[in-house]
């Protein structure tokens, strides 16, 4: 059997607004909402299966009011297994050929993230499954001290973060991050790390030690200023002013900060572009760059699910701009155009982008890692070098 979805029909079906002229195909009804009650502090409205699923159970009421007694989404931890845990990829439109991911699913519950549907592989909801269901990794530092120590192991700048969140929550718990920072300052491992929580600033002490000798940069990510939008949007991740508060710390310990406004959504946080590079700027970051709203998969649906719920007047608008900057689809995953779209309208928020980053002086210098101080840790039982 698998995990499937449940979904509260106490309220009847919402249906998505007619498909804006010129779209290649209407939406179809969207699923109904689970109850607030039970996703209260979520991000996702809704749980449907995974699309690899092929049965889904869907609770409603059969008149005895049975609804009630269904349990709030509560985050649950598994352990994950993995006997790797440094993941490869060729794309050709990323800075990095290798990255670390400590945590399945983010507690963070972005409603927009373009890992979502990752969960589908696990046969859980890319829904509120991904928000609530993690799973860890506290083999991590161990298995990444075994990979670097392979004969054969070229460094090269590992990231973290680019998938799911090392910073969210259950870290302070779990210090699998922490754990997978002392492997690499041991080896002299140069790491980029993208987070949108202020807990990266516990290891501070660590990142300070390996920024002096070149091995790290950190990414914020700020989304908006707006509190009640990232709290909306955002909803159990650091507030935007503790985000600008972690830049100036890392900044002010030396730690190559950058800021990153990402995802840039059109008529709902891209009026803000000027006002976060300017406010980061002002926290210490020196270098800056953006991603527009990716739409892969199931997230679509995640998304047109919550604009409907929270911004309904703004769901046409919003959707027809992206659909100006993908082609006339929701989402284009064409490798060089997926981050920041096509036509005018992406055009001019790219302007708009390089303007504000010329006029603050970011941007002005990259940090450039080193894998200078690579030093191949010792394997177990392994004979030392008499030179």
């Amino acid at each position: 059997m698998s995990r499937a979805s449940s979904h509260a029909l106490k309220h009847p079906p919402v249906t998505a607004p007619s498909t804006p002229a010129g779209a290649p195909s209407a939406f179809p009804e969207l699923a109904v909402a689970i109850e607030r009650e039970r996703r209260r502090g979520r991000g996702a409205q809704s749980n449907a299966s995974g699309r690899y699923e092929t049965e889904a159970r869907v609770a409603f009421d059969d008149g005895w009011q049975s609804l009630e007694d269904l349990p709030p989404f509560k985050t649950s931890v598994s352990l994950d297994t993995s006997r790797k845990v440094i993941a490869r990829n060729d794309s050709p439109d990323i800075g990095f050929d290798r990255s670390i991911n400590p945590y399945r699913g983010c507690e963070h519950g972005c409603v927009y993230c373009f890992a979502r549907p990752t969960h589908a592989y696990l046969g859980l909801s890319p829904g509120l499954d991904f928000e609530s269901k993690l799973l860890a990794k506290p083999d991590a530092p161990a298995l990444l001290e075994k990979e670097l120590a392979a004969p054969g192991y070229e460094p090269r700048m590992i990231a973290i973060g680019t998938n799911t969140d090392p910073y969210q929550p259950i870290e302070r718990e779990y210090k699998i991050m922490r754990g997978v920072l002392e492997v690499l300052e041991r080896a002299g491992h140069p790491v980029g790390i993208v987070t949108k929580s202020a807990l990266v600033a516990r290891d501070v002490d660590i990142l300070q030690r390996m920024a002096r000798r070149n091995l790290v940069k950190v990414a914020l990510s700020v989304t908006t200023l707006d509190a009640k939008l990232a709290r909306t949007m955002e909803p159990r991740a650091s507030t935007p002013p503790k985000r600008l508060e972690t830049i100036k710390r890392l900044a002010d310990a030396g730690i190559p900060t950058t800021v990153m406004v990402a995802p840039v959504i059109p008529a709902l946080n891209d009026s803000e572009i000027e006002r976060i590079l300017d406010a980061a700027a002002h926290a210490g970051a020196k270098e800056a760059s953006y991603v527009l709203l990716r739409l892969p998969l199931e997230v679509r649906d995640l998304f047109r699910e919550w604009l409907l719920a929270n911004y309904p007047d703004r769901y046409r608008h919003v959707f027809t701009l992206i659909r100006d900057m993908r082609g006339g689809r929701d989402y284009d995953s064409q490798w060089g155009t997926r981050m920041k779209g096509t036509g005018p309208m992406a055009w001019m928020i790219g302007r708009r982008f390089e303007i504000a980053c010329e006029k603050l002086g970011l941007n002005k210098r990259r940090s450039k890692l080193t894998t200078d101080h690579f030093v191949k840790p010792k394997q177990s039982g392994e004979q030392l070098s008499l030179f």
